[in-house]
């Protein structure tokens, strides 16, 4: 009986954890959300970085807590990029489908996908989050990288 008191108890510690993760706001129009993110980085000078997934991926999560919680990406990605969450519900639903069509078709790619716009809208790069994992988790080498390669002074070679 311990036992089973025990193990729920941990699943409702689990549950609770994942419940209070949540990076994806699902009330949020997308296509009105990413508008949004293009103007204001119109007129910060930057680049858009879109976080297409959802609450319900564990490495969409874990990416969103990796790029916050360390000091130097969270200042690459905060001084170059307006960072979004980018909801997507699921492959069956239609406006997901629109929206990752609006991103160059980058649910293709699985989640988290990371997609970088030109201050104009239009995609610049979609990146596969899978080249940024390390084991259970993902490489902070390899995410510095690709973020400073994909600033508006190294597209432009400056």
């Amino acid at each position: 009986m311990k036992r089973q008191l025990l193990i729920i108890s941990m699943m409702m510690t689990f549950i609770t954890v994942l419940a209070q993760q949540k990076v994806y706001d699902d009330s949020i129009d997308p296509f009105a959300q990413i508008d949004q993110a293009v103007e204001k980085a119109k007129a910060e000078n930057k680049l858009v970085a879109c976080q297409l997934g959802g609450n319900w991926c564990r490495w969409c999560i874990k990416f969103a807590q990796f790029i916050t919680e360390d000091k130097d990406i969270d200042k690459i990605v905060n001084d170059n990029f307006v960072y979004i969450h980018v909801n997507y519900k699921s492959r069956n639903d239609s406006q997901a489908q629109k929206v990752s069509k609006r991103l160059g078709n980058a649910g293709r790619f699985g989640f988290p996908v990371i997609v970088i716009l030109n201050p104009d809208g239009s995609v610049l790069h979609i990146q596969n989050s899978a080249y940024l994992e390390q084991g259970d988790g993902y490489d902070k080498k390899k995410v510095v990288d690709f973020f400073k390669s994909w600033t508006l002074s190294a597209i432009r070679g400056e």
